[in-house]
């Protein structure tokens, strides 16, 4: 089943602002493609993340989180956030930068979507969690997601 590839944006440290001149901008991201909107009024999604995930903790902790929808060309960001181990020299290289939302949530600047995310209710699934979260913010760019299916990443056919 293809499913739109997109990236959870957490803050390491809750006490610590964004600032895009820090050359850590002390953002963790996890690659999820368990991703579903649940309801228009009010706004709100899902997300699965595996309990032992570091994302997991920070999530349920902060209550606050970002939800970027991956570019087609995006595909090295989807690999990077996939590692539990993300390197600040990978996201400079990889050229990953963050913008706060107006809550100061972390949000992926060149995503084609970003939410600005708060959790509402936390539900057991087996390994995972399902989070349920009323979305704050919207933001949304022109161009094509990237998707995953059958093990690997596409693009949609032109």
């Amino acid at each position: 089943f293809p499913t739109g590839v997109t990236v959870l944006t957490v803050m390491r440290e809750p006490s610590k602002p964004l600032h895009s001149e820090d050359s850590d901008p002390g953002v963790h991201g996890m690659t999820a493609n368990s991703f579903a909107s649940v309801s228009l009024e009010p706004l709100q999604i899902l997300v699965c993340v595996d309990t032992r995930a570091k994302t997991h903790f920070l999530v349920k902790d902060q209550k606050f989180f970002g939800v970027n929808f991956l570019h087609e060309d995006h595909e090295p960001w989807a690999r990077f956030f996939a590692k539990a181990d993300q390197p600040l020299a990978e996201l400079e290289r990889l050229g990953i930068k963050f913008r706060a939302s107006e809550r100061g949530t972390p949000l992926i600047e060149d995503a084609i979507v970003q939410l600005d995310c708060e959790l509402v209710s936390v539900f057991d699934a087996g390994d995972h969690s399902i989070f349920l979260a009323q979305v704050h913010e919207i933001d949304s760019r022109d161009g094509s997601p990237l998707l995953f299916h059958s093990g690997s990443f596409k693009r949609l056919p032109t």
